[in-house]
């Protein structure tokens, strides 16, 4: 699944007239990198939640084909936040299935997260210069709130089904889940040294742009 929904508020105005995950990198539209990168994994059934401008991304898109992959949508009529977007979407979904967010860009090697243990596991990364406190620690392959040291939280991670069971279909942000989870030592995690950026400003996507 690729998270696509959001409005992408602190990109705009590049964003009031195109969604964010088709703002283009090196020529090439950030959500194109994803749907290679897994397709080259051998997954080849991406399910995509839309909501702001979501015409823009499905006519640029289609059903996958270009890509040798199948797309679906999830369409929200108002953007459900992560968490929310998940579960809206898990009729849509395999028992298990890998999420990443649609404003991120990395090399990470999706056949790295086919096989887990617990009901998930997140890839974690370097603190970026924007985010250096970090979000979690990780002991023993183990997701931790609270360590020697913390690191980011990727927006790249592989779920179970059952770790949304009972939740509500609605508006909710995926962070207190991840928390009370690593609390209940319910969550793998990795970590990750290659290329990964958080394409969350225009400044960082000129950045990225340069590099």
């Amino acid at each position: 699944m690729i998270l696509a929904a959001g409005r992408g508020e602190r990109m705009r105005p590049l964003t009031d007239s195109c969604p964010k995950p088709l703002l283009p990198i090196n020529g090439k539209p950030l959500i194109v990198y994803h749907i290679e990168a897994l397709s080259r994994a051998g997954i080849d059934s991406i399910v995509i939640n839309t909501s702001w401008l979501a015409d823009q991304i499905v006519n640029a898109l289609g059903d996958g084909a270009d890509y040798g992959v199948k797309i679906r949508y999830s369409h929200e009529p108002q953007a459900l936040e992560t968490a929310g977007g998940i579960i809206h979407a898990l009729p849509l979904l395999d028992d298990e299935f890998i999420v990443v967010n649609g404003d991120v860009f990395s090399d990470f090697d999706f056949v790295n997260l086919k096989d887990f243990e617990r009901s998930a596991q997140l890839v974690l990364v370097d603190n970026p210069l924007h985010h250096p406190d970090g979000d979690f620690a990780l002991c023993d392959g183990l997701l931790m709130n609270r360590g020697d040291e913390l690191f980011t939280f990727s927006g790249i991670a592989a779920y179970r089904k059952s770790f949304f069971h009972y939740l509500p279909d609605t508006h909710q942000p995926l962070a207190p889940l991840l928390r009370k989870a690593a609390d209940d030592e319910e969550v793998g995690a990795q970590y990750y040294g290659g290329r990964w950026s958080d394409v969350g400003t225009v400044e960082r996507l000129q950045a990225l742009q340069q590099d």
